[in-house]
């Protein structure tokens, strides 16, 4: 059925409507005939619709005259109708043709190029590396050695362990994987445990190093909690002769000692945050629904191949997204794509109140401070103030202050005496 419906296309057929009293008598005439009618429809009870090929139209005729019946041609299909509206339109037969041409020479260049699979290296360098090997917009797919292009990435960037380069029409794409760095080892060397923030010291537990606070004192960030450098007293050696007349004991004398400060500084540390609502504010939200455009610009004309022209919706957002074809051998084309997507918003009027307004303004500022804590700090006071402007706005402002219990020790690492002197 398909392949006769194919054929029917290429040699061409038509719609007939056929009026008579002996409409079945005109079917199985024809049938019998060898003559193939399809989409065989009723009309009225001496009316059908049927579809025959041009060549079985003149015997047709012979049948029709046979069985008192006449028909009149409604539509016309096919390939040889097709060639006849195009003889009358030559101009926009040579068009046509010169647009299909273009397209297929525009299609064996490489016009567009992607890279997935990036995380710490850009798009940028990837493909400033592949313009290296041969593969930039406006080159053609024939020339592109997608092995090669491969293993000259990889040489390029250490940090690529695999690369595959990938031809999909007018696309390339560059997937890589990168290298998994090993993450640096902790510092072993000598240090100083110093504040993080500020704070008020609340608890001093050493392990190792030499405190230079205690509970109750007030530190900034980089005061040194607990020092690496521990001083040691070197005592004379003992004599059993007594020192002269007049002369008094020498200084004592230390010798600084090195380690890595380790241990656990707890401190009271305070967090500020601000938040604010109005009474009532209008909300936008995006209902899901969208309208997509297609525009092709020509040399500044623009062509809307579907889609509608302006937004179907009252509320609405607009992203456009525009391709442009890059220049091939120093020749511009002047040929965008945009795509218009209009997303439909709904809008709303709310009304917080006094009470709602206030509970979004303290999450506000709570989250703020959120934002800021350490997992393992402890709360232990919170507090909320509505802050008084001494002016009649229709606006809620409330500020959060937090206090919190936490460890504020950081490494930093030292230098000896010896190393700095080297």
């Amino acid at each position: 059925m398909v392949l006769l419906r194919l054929f029917s296309f290429l040699l061409g057929h038509v719609s007939l409507v056929v009026r008579g009293e002996f409409l079945e008598k005109f079917v199985n005439l024809a049938a019998s005939r060898g003559i193939y009618l399809w989409d065989i429809t009723r009309l009225e009870n001496d009316k059908v619709r049927v579809k025959v090929r041009i060549s079985d139209v003149r015997p047709l005729r012979h049948i029709a005259r046979a069985t008192q019946s006449s028909f009149k041609v409604r539509e016309r299909r096919g390939m040889p109708f097709m060639i006849n509206r195009l003889k009358k339109r030559k101009l926009l037969a040579i068009g046509g043709i010169a647009f299909l041409i273009t397209l297929y020479f525009l299609s064996s260049f490489v016009w567009f190029i992607g890279v997935t699979g990036n995380d710490k290296l850009s798009d940028e360098q990837i493909k400033k590396i592949a313009a290296q090997a041969g593969l930039r917009p406006g080159v053609a797919k024939w020339e592109l050695e997608p092995k090669e292009i491969e293993k000259i990435i990889r040489e390029q960037l250490p940090s690529v362990a695999w690369a595959g380069v990938y031809i999909k029409g007018t696309h390339v794409i560059i997937e890589i994987a990168e290298r998994k760095l090993v993450q640096e080892e902790p510092h072993k060397g000598p240090a100083h445990l110093v504040a993080g923030k500020a704070g008020l010291i609340k608890e001093v537990l050493v392990l190792n190093g030499q405190a230079k606070v205690k509970e109750g004192e007030t530190v900034l960030p980089g005061s040194i909690l607990i020092s690496g450098e521990i001083l040691q007293e070197v005592k004379p050696e003992a004599s059993n002769q007594p020192l002269p007349e007049g002369q008094e004991p020498s200084a004592p004398q230390y010798v600084s000692h090195f380690v890595q400060a380790k241990g656990i500084v707890r401190a009271r540390v305070w967090y500020e945050g601000y938040g604010e609502c109005r009474l009532a504010e209008t909300v936008e939200k995006r209902t899901g629904q969208e309208k997509i455009s297609f525009c092709i610009k020509f040399r500044g004309k623009e062509i809307i191949i579907s889609g509608p022209k302006e937004s179907p919706y009252q509320h609405y957002e607009v992203k456009k997204i525009v391709k442009s074809l890059p220049q091939w051998r120093n020749i511009g084309i002047p040929v965008e794509v945009t795509t218009v997507h209009y997303l439909e918003k709904v809008v709303s009027r709310l009304n917080h109140g006094l009470t709602g307004a206030k509970q979004i303004a303290e999450q506000k500022a709570m989250a703020e401070i959120s934002a800021k804590l350490p997992k393992d700090a402890k709360i232990v006071e919170r507090r909320l103030e509505v802050v008084d402007t001494g002016q009649h706005e229709d606006l809620v402002r409330v500020k959060a202050f937090v206090e919190t219990i936490e460890d504020i020790g950081v490494i930093k690492p030292l230098k000896t005496h010896e190393e700095a002197r080297d």
